[in-house]
């Protein structure tokens, strides 16, 4: 993937309640419908973020597999709200919860998506927004109609590109 074919991503890190917080914004050269099927839909999940399968549904349970990280866990969908919010947590073990937000918000023929990862541990805050900028590059590249030809085995190459990055950035408290 090129530098010219993915969005402007802002990334900012928190900390609330002890935890970390990812936030992570992006605008997409898509209606809001489009976003929120490539965001909802099983089949177009599967072409930028992972294998998701089960009742997506309010209130249902999934399980995941996510590309790139290599994360194999489950979900629950906790606020559905098309095509304008969906709240998930998601875990690999009972007790290590995390949420992740989504907002999106039309901008003329485009639409703005923010993504809010919560519930880590503060001092992997970090890892959290490098991770969820290449999710987020994976979901330009799939809108703009292409396909990744693989997903790398053992390594995230994007990933360590992003990581030092990441790791400097400072964490603000964040108040709700």
């Amino acid at each position: 993937m090129t530098e010219n074919q993915s969005p402007a991503i802002e990334a900012t890190l928190h900390s609330l309640d002890g935890k970390g917080v990812a936030r992570l914004k992006s605008r997409y050269e898509t209606d809001i419908d489009d976003l929120w099927a490539a965001l909802t839909d099983p089949n177009r999940l599967a072409r930028w973020y992972g294998n998701v399968d089960g009742d997506l549904r309010l209130g249902g349970e999934f399980t995941a597999i996510v590309h790139g990280s290599g994360w194999d866990g489950r979900g629950r969908v906790d606020v559905c709200d098309p095509p304008r919010k969906l709240v998930v947590t998601m875990w690999e073990e009972e007790g290590e919860e995390g949420v992740v937000t989504a907002e999106l918000v039309a901008d003329g023929s485009h639409t703005i998506l923010v993504i809010e990862r919560s519930g880590m541990p503060l001092d992997r805050a970090w890892a959290y927004g490098a991770g969820w900028q290449t999710h987020l590059e994976d979901l330009g590249v799939h809108l703009a109609g292409q396909e990744r030809s693989e997903w790398p085995s053992g390594s995230w190459p994007r990933w360590d590109e992003l990581a030092p990055t990441y790791r400097e950035m400072p964490v603000t408290p964040l108040e709700r």
